[in-house]
């Protein structure tokens, strides 16, 4: 579906199921470079048990319109200005390294409007190496070789992918070099300027779920373990041999590990 935010076409897939307001509701938020689809598995089963979801092009991403943002506060307020487009109050938010810090950051300082979220390979900080940093500005195809090289765990970089037919590399640069020119570095630059993040954690009131990569080197566990020691209420699952890109390498794991964090349809108090 399209719904229009602040003037600008914004893309969200819905499973294919129209919005029931006696539903919850989740927003799935990618993180840099990425689009909705990574998210494939996850939305979709939420979409068919019982759930609204909405899995978001950010803007300036994939099919929704208007430019990148360069910070983690503009993202989550422009998250905050497409809940009031959908007409929706109250979202579990669900997001993945950059999307992680925008659902971390609305959280703490919207508390309103979050019932829960759900961190798929946070860190803060969350450093950005100068020469990454370099060749996305100059829109330099090396850039996405990089994050390419760093996002896989050594074991995931041959394949062995859970989805028969994915090449999970090949996938994932592809969605890459798809994106607009100067998107990838508004996202490097909102993850390496986001220094708020132990604080809007110590901030946060809602039960957070947050989902690590043993091998994860785009995120180290190291640098989310201030993170994790000032959240009141979370839960921590560690995926075994995953390096950062959890919803591909272990897209069965996540959704099982969402699936026990989200509350139950029949008994919403769980």
């Amino acid at each position: 579906m399209l719904v229009e935010v602040n003037g600008c076409p914004v893309y969200a897939y819905t499973g294919g199921r129209a919005f029931d307001a006696t539903q919850p509701s989740i927003v799935f938020v990618h993180g840099a470079c990425n689009d909705h689809s990574v998210w494939a598995l996850q939305s979709r089963y939420f979409a068919h048990h019982g759930r609204n979801v909405f899995a978001i092009d950010l803007a300036g991403h994939g099919r929704s319109g208007g430019n990148a943002r360069a910070s983690v506060s503009e993202i989550a307020d422009w998250l905050e200005s497409l809940l009031d487009a959908l007409a929706i109050e109250r979202v579990a938010l669900i997001g993945h390294s950059l999307g992680a810090l925008a659902a971390l950051d609305m959280a703490a300082r919207k508390p309103d409007r979050v019932s829960r979220i759900a961190l798929l390979g946070p860190s803060s900080p969350m450093p950005v190496a100068d020469a990454l940093l370099d060749a996305a500005r100059r829109n330099d195809h090396a850039a996405f070789d990089l994050i390419n090289d760093w996002s896989f765990s050594a074991a995931h970089q041959l394949g062995g992918s859970e989805q028969p037919g994915i090449w999970m590399r090949g996938n994932a640069l592809r969605l890459m070099e798809r994106s607009q020119p100067g998107a990838l570095y508004k996202d490097l630059l909102a993850c390496r300027g986001y220094a708020d993040g132990v604080s809007a954690a110590g901030s946060v009131r809602c039960p957070a779920l947050l989902i690590l990569g043993q091998r994860d080197l785009m995120a180290p566990r190291a640098n989310a373990t201030l993170l994790i020691e000032a959240l009141v209420d979370k839960r921590v699952v560690t995926l075994a041999g995953c390096g950062h890109s959890l919803m591909a390498e272990a897209p069965g794991a996540v959704l099982d590990a969402l699936r026990v964090f989200l509350p139950s349809i029949d008994n919403p108090g769980t």
